[in-house]
């Protein structure tokens, strides 16, 4: 057995989420209280004006910084191996920021043609309006993303595993190919986690999550993390003070309690998103599964490489399109049809249907998501009586 002071970081999740945060909390405190208020007293005015220019600070203004925004930001930074982090009210208020942040009228930023719906419209309708171009490329092919760049390209945005279709991105060969060319590559986890994934450890520039899902992992809480060197989130956090996507302080303290059981909650999802990718795959409903833990999925060995576990959501092709996908999410039991992902427990949703009110029907169909998928998040439930839910709602079609 290793000694325990060289066993690698990455083993050491569940020590990570309940100790990063040890030197905040300086009043002794089991559970960190909640530090509801918008603002702080200083004892002197050297003290005041330092805490006014106090990047990511926690003892001025609440929109500046907050206690609990420190604590999150300390055990995220940490999962994700990254110098720091940075909270924020949504994962599009950390993505949009961002982007506002490091990229200016002019610039040509390259995105993907599989990922989440706000994604794709930050690309399609926000950053053109502002004079920044965007390209999306097939992100399961390299070099599409090579042919993409164009001198004024500032910024490469990913997502791996993709959402819906849970394609996987070569992360550290885009990475090598965006630094060659003086970008910065900045990719979204959320649905591998730190867990899973470590980005930064392959090349990346900036983490982003949406807190939202499984970091916080209990369906009550919106909110966005960015992780990454502090001098590319120290340009972040002075945009974030004119966008004031502020994450609240009950908020930031329910992530910190989530953030607590996010390894065993994690290892739970992966069971549970195999164990259904499996059994759906052989069901004569099915037309094809889409999860990179399956063999049968066309990239599997490329996410074996830079993946620890392959997550909790699948995405189920239904033979029968959206008609059947439909009938199917109507008989569900256990899963329950709502949008958002990565809580205790079970969701599903037809993505095409849902998306409807963010994109164009063209940008959909653009997109590559079939009308009749299905996008299954496992929660943690029991692995059997999901698999008799999913298999029992498909026999009926």
């Amino acid at each position: 057995m290793p000694d325990a002071h060289t066993t690698s970081r990455t083993s050491r999740t569940s020590t990570t989420v309940n100790h990063a945060d040890r030197e905040l909390r300086h009043d002794r405190s089991v559970a960190p209280p909640i530090y509801q208020t918008a603002t702080f007293w200083a004892d002197d005015a050297e003290t005041f004006a330092q805490a006014a220019v106090e990047r990511r600070g926690q003892g001025f203004y609440t929109r500046f910084g907050n206690p609990n925004h420190a604590q999150v930001a300390a055990i995220v930074a940490e999962l994700e191996h990254a110098e720091t982090a940075l909270v924020s009210a949504s994962g599009m208020a950390a993505l949009t920021t961002a982007v506002l942040a490091l990229a200016s009228a002019g610039d040509h930023v390259i995105g993907q043609r599989s990922t989440y719906s706000g994604t794709a419209s930050l690309l399609l309708n926000l950053l053109p309006r502002l004079g920044v171009t965007t390209t999306q490329v097939d992100q399961t092919d390299p070099d599409a993303f090579a042919r993409a760049l164009t001198p004024r390209t500032r910024l490469i945005l990913v997502e791996s595993p993709s959402n819906p279709l849970l394609q996987i991105t070569d992360l550290r060969a885009v990475a090598d190919l965006a630094h060659a060319h003086n970008a910065l590559i900045l990719a979204d986890n959320t649905f591998a986690t730190p867990v899973n994934q470590r980005p930064l450890e392959l090349g990346v520039d900036l983490v982003w999550h949406s807190a939202t899902k499984y970091l916080n992992g209990h369906s009550d809480v919106s909110a966005g993390v960015l992780a990454g060197p502090a001098k590319l989130l120290d340009r972040v956090w002075d945009v974030a003070l004119l966008t004031g996507a502020t994450l609240g302080p009950i908020d930031a303290w329910l992530l910190l309690r989530g953030l607590r059981t996010l390894p065993l909650r994690v290892a739970r999802h992966n069971a549970n998103g195999q164990a259904l990718a499996e059994a759906l795959e052989r069901h004569p409903a099915v037309a094809r599964v889409h999860y990179p833990g399956l063999a049968a999925h066309p990239q599997h060995a490329l996410a074996a490489r830079q993946m620890s576990g392959f997550g909790g959501v699948l995405a189920v092709e239904f033979a029968g399109g959206h008609e059947a996908a439909d009938a199917f999410l109507d008989r569900l039991r256990h899963v329950r049809r709502a949008v958002s992902l990565g809580g205790v427990e079970s969701l599903a949703v037809r993505p095409a249907a849902m998306w409807a009110g963010m994109l164009s029907e063209e940008q959909i169909v653009a997109s590559g998501v079939p009308l009749g998928l299905v996008r299954l998040a496992a929660g943690t439930e029991d692995t059997a009586d999901l698999v008799d839910d999913v298999l029992t709602a498909a026999d009926s079609l």
